[in-house]
Parts: structure tokens; C-alpha cells; sequence
């Protein structure tokens, strides 16, 4: 099973940064997409970013654009999702997901565990 952990989280003030990571496992982790998603109290999961193969293949939510960055690093087997001017609303634990033929015809998703953000004066 395609095994991701996040990391990086954690409390952080109003117009500060953090970079999550998110580790995948195997060698194919390298070869499909990504995305950073996030989950706040009384809110829907929220998908926030995507990257291909590379750096030059990525989108983020128009929403965020500006502020967070999606960007992969293969040698390492990471994605990162670098988030800057953080705001209160920013609060939520965040994901990271791969979508990998898997289990037989179709395509599977695996998710890592999350990560929690806490942006707070």
C-alpha cells in the first residue's frame, strides 16, 4: 500500500509562514500527482493544490494563489506545500493525496494522516 506523512505543521501567528511536507513511500511516489488538501471545523475538505511530475506542471486555488506553493523535491520522495501570510482561516488540518493505479482496473487514492495548522494571535 502507497504509504504519505505529513509533517510541518503546527501554531504559527497572523502573516507568518510554514512548510508542510509530505513524504510518500516507494519509488513510484515520483511518477503521479499530488495534491495538498485541507479540513476545517464545519467546512468541506477543501483541495488546495496539485503538481504533476515536476515544479512546471502545478495549480493552485485561486484562492490561495499567491500565498502557497506547491512544488516537489523527487529526489527526496517529498512534496511541500509552502504557505505564507498565513491568516486565521488558514486553520484546519491538512492533507496530502496521490492518485495511483491501484487495486486492479481503476485508479486509487491514498491520503497521509494530516497535519494541523493553527494560525492564532
Amino acid at each position: 500500500q502507497v504509504k504519505l506523512v505529513e509533517s510541518g505543521g503546527g501554531l504559527v501567528q497572523p502573516g507568518g509562514s510554514l512548510t508542510l511536507s509530505c513524504v510518500g513511500s516507494g519509488s513510484a511516489f515520483n511518477l503521479y500527482p499530488v495534491y495538498w488538501h485541507r479540513l476545517a471545523p464545519g467546512r468541506q475538505r477543501e483541495l488546495l493544490a496539485s503538481i504533476g511530475l515536476d515544479n512546471g506542471n502545478t495549480i493552485v486555488k485561486d484562492s490561495v494563489k499567491g500565498r502557497f506553493t506547491i512544488s516537489r523535491d523527487n529526489a527526496k520522495n517529498t512534496v511541500y506545500l509552502q504557505m505564507n501570510s498565513l491568516e486565521i482561516e488558514d486553520t484546519a488540518v491538512y492533507y496530502c493525496r496521490t492518485r495511483q493505479p491501484g487495486g486492479g482496473e481503476g485508479w486509487s487514492d491514498y491520503w497521509g494522516q494530516g497535519t494541523q495548522v493553527t494560525v492564532s494571535s
